[in-house]
Order: structure tokens, then sequence, then C-alpha cells
């Protein structure tokens, strides 16, 4: 994997702090997140401290820092969908999964994510599971899903 991302530097000029984010976009695209030693490669070719890197890849929540779960979950948390209560529904998944928002569980079964907009705010609040949308969550709605996704194997 190192190679890949020796490929995706030598795109770049280095010593060019602009292209910092593009990078760090085509790093993330290659492995599926950044790891530490990620952000140390970037940070020896760009001549960037280590630690900025880390402040620049927090600030943004497009990027992980860990890998996906088998399922990936993402919960709509934009103006519409906060209104219908899926703030409700990330405590909800977040207390059923026991995991935080950005993380993924210990046996990489479940990954939970928020993102600002998934552009149906007509029929919010909406969840992606992987490739699947569920619209117009409830309670019931949500437990449902909690609950076939668990039935299935690791």
């Amino acid at each position: 994997m190192e190679i890949a991302i020796e490929q995706i530097l030598d795109k770049y000029p280095p010593q060019k702090k602009e292209g910092l984010l593009p990078i760090l976009q085509e790093i993330q695209k290659e492995q599926g997140f950044l790891t530490d030693e990620t952000l140390e490669l970037v940070s020896q070719h760009l001549c960037i401290p280590v630690n900025k890197l880390y402040a620049v890849a927090a600030f943004y929540d497009q990027f992980r820092h860990s890998p996906e779960g088998k399922y990936h979950i993402q919960i709509c948390c934009g103006t519409a969908c906060h209104i219908y209560g899926s703030s409700t529904y990330l405590k909800e998944l977040e207390k059923q999964l026991k995991l935080k928002a950005g993380g993924s569980s210990r046996d990489r079964k479940f990954s939970l994510e928020v993102v600002n907009c998934m552009g149906a705010c007509d029929r919010g609040p909406i969840i992606k599971v992987n490739a699947n949308y569920h619209c117009r969550v409830n309670a019931e709605a949500l437990n449902r899903i909690i609950l076939s996704l668990k039935e299935q194997p690791v």
C-alpha cells in the first residue's frame, strides 16, 4: 500500500502546500482512510509539521481515520433532517451499536458517520446503510434496521 501512496505523492511537487487536500483525498480514496503513517509521509513530502496535518484532517469531516465497517451507516443531520429528529436517532444508533459517530465497532461490522446533507430534505430523516437509503426513518424503522444488521454474520 505504501507504493500506491508514493505514487500519489509523486504527482504533486514537494514542498507545495497547495497539494495538501487533493493528496489527502486521493489517499483516502486509495486506502479508505488516513493512517498515522500516511500523514507522516505527506508531512515529509510537503514539509508541513505532522500536527498541522492532523488539524486539517480533523477539521474536514470528509476524512476518515479508521476503516469503514462492513455496514457503513450514514445519518443525515442537515437542517431538515435535524428538525425531523435525526439527532435523537443518532444518539440511539450510538447507543445500540456501542460506538460514536466517526468510529467503527471493534469487530469492524459497523461504522457510523454523520453527514450534513443527503439531498432529500423532504424525505428526512434519512439513514444510508452502504448503498441503501432509508427515508422518513422513525424509531420503529430504526430499530428494525439495526436488528436486521445485527442478525447478519460478520
